[in-house]
């Protein structure tokens, strides 16, 4: 699982029946760098390239989700569908400790 704050949301015109009704959400994906430069603000966009979840979770713009990607994204479907990233969590709160140099 990769964390991500949510900084948009997706309307599709058409999707494939399965999807129908599907909420989607646009995700700047954290990397090292945002948790070591300490708190970042709601809507921190990284250098990490932005993408496109499914959201059955009810996340909004500002939050912090955790999501899956590839093959166990699908999973939850039976049968599988044809999405390649999930909301999997909702995130109230994350820490990070660095670990000190001996």
């Amino acid at each position: 699982m990769r964390l991500g704050t949510v900084i948009g949301r997706v309307t599709l015109s058409q999707s494939v029946p399965q999807l129908k009704g599907a909420r989607w959400l646009l995700i700047s994906p954290f990397n090292r760098k945002h948790f070591q430069q300490g708190h970042q603000p709601l809507n921190q966009i990284t250098d990490e390239p932005s993408l496109v979840i499914y959201d059955n979770l009810g996340g909004g713009v500002g939050d912090t989700v955790g999501f899956v990607e590839g093959r166990e994204a699908a999973s939850p479907f039976d049968p599988p569908i044809p999405i390649d990233a999930i909301n999997a969590a909702l995130v109230d709160e994350t820490f990070y400790t660095p670990k000190e140099d001996a």
